[in-house]
């Protein structure tokens, strides 16, 4: 199971970032509950094997991508996110005090505080591209206007799985012209 997870969870990366670039430097936000990859209710089964395989899968694109990845806690720790120290600063995001664990922040945001080199957790992002594993709710750190993306993939395991992008906003009005590249 954990390898089909692996190759679903990168099909759904390559191709949201194939319809939706993002400049190096970028942020992807992931949300994850590994409770529901495994078909389980949200919170209640969290697997560390899971856990390490989607952090492991994440960052390996982020890193060849050139994007910094923002890992969404769990609701007990207020959806607050795991990222490393350097898009901290380059951001000025305010930080928070909370290291995650399974119970508190996630299998996900816990996976993903051990493998960075130097993480630290935020109250907030505003995200280019977003992946949200198993209904987690990561809209409130993408950027707006959110838009979501639909690919092949529909699930990572058993969780369902919603894909987003980001553009900027319209303004202006029925004279304005628009950069079809920004769309």
């Amino acid at each position: 199971m954990i390898d089909q997870i692996r190759k679903d969870l990168r099909i759904a990366l390559d191709a949201l970032y194939s319809l939706a670039p993002v400049e190096e430097g970028g942020i992807l936000v992931v949300g994850c509950s590994t409770s529901e990859v495994l078909g389980k209710k949200i919170g209640t089964a969290g697997s560390e094997d899971a856990a390490a395989a989607i952090y492991e899968t994440v960052a390996d694109f982020c890193c060849e991508k050139g994007l910094f990845l923002a890992a969404q806690c769990c609701e007990h720790l207020n959806r607050s996110l795991v990222v490393e120290k350097t898009l901290m600063k380059a951001r000025f995001l305010s930080r928070v005090n909370a290291v995650p664990v399974r119970n508190a922040g996630g299998a996900f945001a816990t996976a993903a505080y051990s493998g960075m080199e130097d993480p630290v957790l935020v109250e907030a992002v505003a995200a280019d591209i977003g992946i949200d594993i198993g209904n987690t709710l990561i809209g409130m750190h993408l950027r707006p206007v959110a838009v979501p993306v639909r690919v092949g993939v529909d699930r990572v395991g058993e969780a369902q799985l919603v894909l987003a992008r980001s553009r900027c906003k319209y303004v202006g009005g029925s004279r304005a012209h628009y950069d079809p590249g920004l769309a």
